[in-house]
């Protein structure tokens, strides 16, 4: 099969590259580009481990075709943290608080995070769990994920406010 070029911006570095047009968006990142964060769960885009935001909407990379993504703005996890290598407030509270345990889903589920964050700064609880409803933990009970998010929702308000 002929393959396409790609180009597009990935945790706002340039990338481009050559693939199979049925190349899904999640194999270009991790084979072509090295970028392991996003994880492989179930091909079947129940888990959410392989979400990442393209042009600013969390979805689930292993639905997404590479040339779907052509010109797009992809953010996975390892474009959370700075460019220092800070830890953004949601990995931190992810960390401090207990809401992730073998760490399978946490890549996902902090890009899903990171976006609801944005689309509602102040979230209920339930709002929390409606927002990464697509997003499974086969090891928390969600508890400490609802408790980290609510925690890094009030840390980012908090600095938001006092920047103001």
């Amino acid at each position: 099969m002929a393959k396409i070029h790609v180009k597009m911006t990935v945790n706002g570095r340039e990338v481009e590259g050559l693939a199979e047009p049925r190349t899904l968006l999640i194999h270009f990142l991790r084979e072509d580009l090295g970028i392991t964060g996003p994880h492989i769960g179930c091909d079947t885009s129940h888990c959410g481990a392989c979400t990442v935001d393209l042009d600013g909407k969390s979805v689930k990379s292993c639905t997404v075709f590479v040339g779907q993504a052509e010109g797009a703005d992809v953010t996975t996890i390892e474009g959370i943290a700075a460019a220092d290598g800070t830890l953004h407030p949601l990995q931190e509270a992810f960390r401090e608080h207990h809401g992730l345990q073998c760490g399978f889903c946490t890549p996902g589920m902090i890009t899903r995070a990171h976006r609801l964050l944005q689309e509602n700064p102040n979230p209920s609880d339930a709002e929390i769990r409606m927002g990464i409803s697509g997003n499974l933990c086969r090891c928390t009970g969600y508890q400490n994920i609802v408790k980290a998010i609510r925690v890094a929702a009030d840390e980012i308000n908090s600095a938001r406010e006092a920047a103001e």
